[in-house]
């Protein structure tokens, strides 16, 4: 193991410690509280649910690219490219569904789908940086570590001890991780720029989602959740 992959490793384990000494992490109620909750076409919070057929459009174009591509170009990574994509779709549907009637339990299939999304990017990562055929073997651990981290968290909600410990780890502790890989790995793929610019789409998408209400009140078209969906989709379509 080189200085930087140990670099990587301990940076990870760091995470990992923190994340077993913090408190447990409840989901706070107020968050189902979006400020578009206007109803149209009879369908409730319309634009919430709506935005979501950004990520049904980059993640069929994605699978429409995969099928066009010679598959001695993509290797071992062609699997990891298309739950990716579907990673997409599956997060379109779930946030739809959440957005629809907005509580825990429809949260779960919200994040269910998004976590088939950032556990394919960590093995495209794993892929593009070091090993395909690593990357190939990582996929599936991921997932399951990904899912369970959601079914641990809907879980611990039932018994009225909400612990989103895992979850938020496998959320953002890719993001912190990635631009690492990037500075120490960057000249082994020509797809590091876009990493980049996907890293700035994710960002602006978790700003917007921060001002939610201000954004919708600047001009009562798009609050800032509705917004991040478009800006979140935007990331993975920058690969």
């Amino acid at each position: 193991m080189d200085w930087r992959t140990a670099l990587l490793a301990a940076t990870g384990a760091v995470f990992v410690i923190i994340a077993l000494l913090a408190d447990p992490i409840a989901q706070d109620p107020a968050y189902h509280a979006f400020a578009d909750q206007r109803t149209m076409l009879g369908i409730p919070n319309f634009l919430n649910v709506i935005s979501n057929g950004a990520f049904v459009a980059i993640g069929l174009t994605g699978i429409a690219m995969i099928s066009r591509t010679d598959p001695s170009v993509l290797g071992d990574l062609k699997l990891v490219w298309l739950m990716l994509f579907l990673g997409l779709i599956a997060t379109a549907a779930g946030s739809s569904y959440y957005h629809w009637n907005p509580s825990n339990a429809t949260l779960a299939w919200d994040r269910l789908g998004m976590v088939i999304g950032f556990m394919s990017l960590v093995a495209l990562v794993v892929g593009e940086y070091g090993s395909k055929p690593a990357a190939r073997a990582l996929l599936w651990p991921l997932l399951v570590v990904g899912i369970a981290s959601v079914l641990y968290w809907i879980h611990t909600e039932s018994l009225g001890r909400g612990d989103m410990r895992p979850y938020a780890f496998v959320q953002f502790v890719p993001i912190l991780l990635i631009p690492l890989t990037l500075l120490l790995y960057g000249v082994r793929s020509d797809l590091t720029r876009w990493f980049w610019l996907l890293i700035a789409c994710y960002l602006l998408a978790k700003v917007a989602e921060h001002f939610d209400t201000q954004l919708l009140a600047l001009g009562h078209l798009l609050s800032g959740h509705s917004i991040k969906h478009l800006l979140a989709a935007l990331a993975p379509a920058c690969l």
